[in-house]
């Protein structure tokens, strides 16, 4: 199974993605969208996968959303990934693509749902939390 997710180390939440992929048996690509952020066809097309507008795909904290004035509806859809182009620590991470669909992984425990073997038995986040190993899913008879 062909895993890839958009990381950045910085971020508690992707570190927190990537370990429980890891644990899961799998080693993903890794791309740290900060350095090597995503053609912006990629990124439109991320965006479709996921089901979600680019504006719910922006992240506020820690970022120049604010300064930008982008919670301004004024703003188009093209015209918030032109920001995310121009400013990639705009795009809300981590974002997990897999087999099984392209989902931003916040909480990280979401990415439970795109790996092929989500028992990942106890998994501890970095503050403590301890994620429930996700049970098989009940066969139909």
């Amino acid at each position: 199974m062909t895993i890839t997710i958009y990381h950045n180390p910085d971020c508690g939440t992707s570190r927190n993605t990537l370990a429980m992929i890891r644990q899961s048996g799998e080693e993903p690509e890794i791309v740290e969208y900060l350095e090597n952020p995503p053609a912006r066809d990629k990124l439109i097309s991320l965006i479709a996968a996921m089901g979600m507008t680019p504006r719910a795909l922006l992240r506020e904290k820690g970022t120049p959303y604010a300064a930008l004035d982008l919670a301004n509806e004024k703003w188009s859809d093209d015209e918030l990934i032109d920001f995310m182009m121009a400013h990639p620590i705009l795009i809300n991470r981590p974002i997990v693509v897999s087999p099984k669909g392209v989902k931003l992984c916040r909480p990280s425990e979401v990415v439970l749902d795109l790996l092929a073997a989500p028992i990942i038995g106890q998994f501890v986040k970095e503050d403590g939390e301890v994620v429930s190993p996700k049970a098989p899913a009940a066969r139909a008879e």
